[in-house]
C-alpha cells in the first residue's frame, strides 16, 4: 500500500452498503478491489460501533473473486493447508511468512511479466515454470517446517505428476506450441487482472 497520512475510511452499514467518506458516496466490493489494485490505503469500519472490519471485508473480496470467475487463484491444496494451520501452535508465524512470500512474488512479478512478454517462445516459458517450481518448493518446505505433521501430504505426488506431464508433452510435440500459447495467454490475462 502506498504511504499516506491516514487511510481512507469506508463505513459499512447494517444493510451491507459501503460508504466511501473520501468521495461521499456509496461503493461496491468491486470498487474496493480496484482500490487495492491501485494500492490505495483504506480502513473499513462498522458505521454504528466503529469496529474495524477491514480483514473481514478483504476476505469477502477474495471469496467473491474466487467464486465469480472460472480462474481461481487459490489451489485447493493450499486452502486445505491454510485451514489446518488455524489449529496449529505455530499459527502466529504464518501471517508474517505469507506476507513475506507474497511480497517476494510481487517483486518477481515484473520479471515474470517480461519473460511472458518476450513472445510465446519456449525459453520464457521454461524460466516461468522453473520459477513457479522453486516458489512451490519453497512454500512446501516452509509449511513442512511450520507443521512437521504435514510432511508427505500433497508433496509426494507432485514430482510424479510433473514427470508424467513432461512425458505427455514429449509425445505430443505437434500440439506443444499451441498449448504453450494458450497457457501464456491465460497467464497473461491473470497477470493483467491482478493489475
Amino acid at each position: 500500500m502506498t504511504e499516506s497520512s491516514s487511510p481512507i475510511i469506508i463505513k459499512k452499514y447494517a444493510n451491507r452498503r459501503l460508504y466511501h467518506t473520501g468521495i461521499s458516496g456509496y461503493i461496491t466490493l468491486d470498487d474496493l478491489a480496484a482500490m487495492v489494485r491501485k494500492e490505495e490505503d483504506f480502513k473499513v469500519i462498522d458505521a454504528k460501533s466503529g469496529e474495524d472490519l477491514t480483514r473481514a471485508v478483504l476476505t469477502q473480496i477474495i471469496f467473491e473473486q474466487e467464486n465469480s470467475s472460472g480462474d481461481s487463484l487459490l489451489p485447493i491444496s493450499f486452502l486445505r493447508q491454510l485451514i489446518s494451520l488455524y489449529d496449529n501452535s505455530v499459527r502466529a508465524a504464518v501471517p508474517s511468512y505469507l506476507d513475506a512470500t507474497l511480497s517476494q512474488f510481487m517483486n518477481e512479478q515484473e520479471k515474470i511479466r517480461e519473460m511472458m512478454g518476450n513472445s510465446f517462445g519456449v525459453p520464457g516459458l521454461e524460466e516461468f515454470e522453473k520459477q513457479a517450481k522453486q516458489n512451490m518448493a519453497f512454500f512446501q518446505d516452509a509449511i513442512t517446517s511450520i507443521n512437521p505433521f504435514m510432511m508427505g501430504v500433497q508433496t509426494s505426488k507432485a514430482p510424479e505428476q510433473a514427470t508424467q506431464a513432461q512425458g505427455t508433452q514429449e509425445e505430443n510435440k505437434s500440439d506443444e506450441l499451441t498449448q504453450m500459447r494458450e497457457q501464456m495467454k491465460a497467464m497473461q490475462a491473470q497477470l493483467d487482472k491482478l493489475n
